[in-house]
């Protein structure tokens, strides 16, 4: 076999190689792509609607916190809002909390009729 013949049946050689690495991968890029559709996507939306409705916090909203605590928003400032969580004695018990902090924002009334 001469020097030729070697140089010529390598690069073959290489390029069969290279085939079956592809072939090799493709279930790893399958997973990834997997992974993006069923995790990655839906947790970037969640996000996004988070964002928006903290965004559109505003005066009067009865809002639920992450932390599980029922209460309207009585003032809101650029990364704080202050929720009124209860009354006693004719004065509002508020709390000055994160904007971050309100997990969901209720329909209007529903503090009043629980």
């Amino acid at each position: 076999m001469s020097i030729a013949d070697i140089l010529t049946v390598i690069p073959a050689q290489a390029a069969a190689g290279g085939e079956n690495a592809l072939v090799g991968m493709l279930p790893i890029i399958l997973m990834f792509v997997i992974l993006y559709f069923l995790m990655i996507r839906p947790q970037m939306k969640r996000q996004k609607e988070h964002r928006n409705l903290v965004a559109n916090l505003s005066k009067g909203d009865e809002v639920i916190t992450s932390g599980g605590l029922l209460g309207k928003i009585t003032k809101v400032q650029d990364n704080y809002v202050t929720v009124e969580v209860a009354s006693l004695a004719e004065k509002p018990v508020e709390i000055l909390m994160q904007r971050q902090a309100v997990g969901s924002v209720l329909p209007k009334g529903t503090i009043k009729s629980l």
